[in-house]
């Protein structure tokens, strides 16, 4: 009789606390399967960005304005950025839906927040006389394509630290994360490819051309890819 009570008592916890695993595994896997499609919605909205600044620099020399201030702008802002608009209205509609917090949506407000920068760096480099087709300009397209992976690197470690409660934890998840070392890579390697580019004669002097290099250097879609790649996998892995 003892020892049947005794085994009882050992069974109740185990069978609670095997549910309990069950149940916090089944939870694991459908956070990173919604993951994954969020990382696949953001590359989805990279491209569209290059679609609409490349159509939209053809219909401006169409008519005749090429080397128009603004509308390189708009250009720039759609082939480096457009994705930054739909990404933030992403964030946002997941926010008002009450979905949980996320990486991805982290990255989405990110961008959203950072694209804003290269207007101004943009405008006053034409204020102060900077050639902005030659070498010397080199960082205006830059800008317009990597401040809001910037933005979005700054608020994914932001994102790291809210749910580690350590900046030194923060620091180590970050340097595992294959999403925020991508995205460190691209800030660091695309100024060098433009610099290159345009010290060997490379001139943005039609919108049409304005878009190709603003999409060349705009490689904000290698995170997201890295993203839906490793949870994919790891969902792959989970599952067998």
């Amino acid at each position: 009789m003892k020892a049947t009570i005794k085994f009882t008592k050992w069974l109740f916890p185990y069978l609670i606390t095997m549910r309990i695993d069950k149940h916090m595994a089944e939870e694991k896997d459908r956070r990173e399967e919604h993951e994954e499609e969020e990382f696949g919605e953001l590359i989805k909205y990279t491209f569209a960005g290059f679609a609409g600044g490349l159509g939209l620099g053809w219909f401006l020399d169409k008519l005749g304005f090429q080397q128009n201030p603004i509308g390189e702008w708009l250009v720039r802002t759609l082939a480096g950025e457009g994705e930054s608009i739909l990404e933030g209205f992403f964030a946002v509609k997941k926010r008002l839906s009450g979905a949980t917090s996320s990486l991805a949506q982290a990255y989405g407000w990110g961008k959203l927040i950072g694209m804003t920068v290269p207007w101004w760096i943009d405008l006053f480099s034409r204020l102060l006389g900077v050639n902005v087709y030659g070498w010397e300009g080199f960082y205006i397209p830059y800008f317009y394509a990597m401040s809001d992976q910037l933005g979005a690197n700054v608020s994914g470690f932001v994102y790291m630290y809210r749910q580690e409660k350590s900046f030194g934890r923060a620091v180590k998840r970050y340097l595992k994360n294959p999403v925020m070392l991508t995205s460190l890579l691209v800030i660091l390697i695309v100024p060098l490819g433009l610099l290159i580019a345009r010290l060997l004669g490379f001139s943005p002097t039609t919108n049409f051309f304005v878009a190709l290099e603003t999409i060349a250097a705009n490689l904000c879609w290698l995170p997201p890819l890295v993203g839906m790649w490793v949870e994919k996998k790891r969902h792959r892995r989970t599952s067998d």
